[in-house]
């Protein structure tokens, strides 16, 4: 299910280098923003008929399976009164999330494009004081600077990237947290029963699914240099609560 992402030199993304020694990341990066604009947009993807007749994919036609899939962040650390928080791979969480009841300030960072567009539309309308804007980019070339953030969010993503990816971006959050600033992240826990279903689904939607089990999580948590504060279960995902 998991293979290594290949170095793409003809494909510009996001202002990464198209030279010679193109970004490694590129082609996984891509792959997944395609994806989620196709589903922002709401168009249809083409399945085979035996991964429709999989009850992930008819949990996924209902709802319910979204609702396995969402990590509420808050629990682990609620954004506070005029805190600047860093919402990475944000979706449309402005527009869903309670941030006005929060009264903390929100920057995001995507890779989809229709998010992005979606949030900037629509993120001054509903409160012009706390949205602070959506910056197009992936999570390791965090378009802010130094120090800037009490808190980060990085939720529903880490598992279409290898482990490797994710030691860059935990350094580029340490570099725009401020000292004492929290991480919270989630990761796919490649040992629960739904985990393989989950991502032999998520594959014929266009994206790889990297399972690794939770013992590789923290052994890179602590390379990272982060401290686990606290961790929250759920069906599909692990929450940790990290300080560098």
């Amino acid at each position: 299910m998991s293979k290594k992402p290949d170095s793409n030199p003809s494909l510009g993304f996001f202002g990464l280098s198209t030279g010679g020694t193109a970004d490694q990341w590129q082609s996984p990066i891509t792959s997944v923003a395609r994806r989620f604009n196709q589903e922002y947009q709401g168009e249809p993807f083409e399945l085979p008929e035996e991964v429709e007749n999989m009850p992930i994919f008819r949990d996924r036609i209902s709802g319910t399976l979204q609702l396995k899939l969402t990590s509420p962040f808050w629990e682990l650390a609620q954004p506070k009164k005029n805190q600047y928080c860093l919402d990475i791979g944000c979706g449309v969480s402005f527009l869903i999330y309670p941030w006005r009841e929060w009264n903390a300030l929100f920057h995001g960072q995507e890779i989809s494009s229709v998010a992005r567009d979606a949030l900037n539309s629509r993120g001054p309308q509903l409160n012009s004081k706390l949205f602070k804007g959506v910056e197009l980019a992936p999570a390791h070339q965090l378009q802010y600077e130094t120090g800037k953030f009490d808190l980060a969010i990085a939720t529903g993503f880490s598992c279409y990237y290898p482990l490797e990816y994710w030691l860059e971006v935990m350094a580029e959050v340490k570099r725009v947290l401020k000292p004492q600033g929290i991480l919270v992240f989630d990761v796919l826990n490649g040992e629960v029963p739904l985990a393989e279903d989950w991502a032999i689904l998520e594959t014929y939607l266009g994206t790889e699914v990297y399972l690794e089990s939770m013992e590789n999580w923290e052994s890179l948590i602590k390379k990272a240099g982060a401290k686990i504060v606290k961790k929250q279960s759920g069906e599909l995902w692990e929450m940790y609560k990290v300080r560098f």
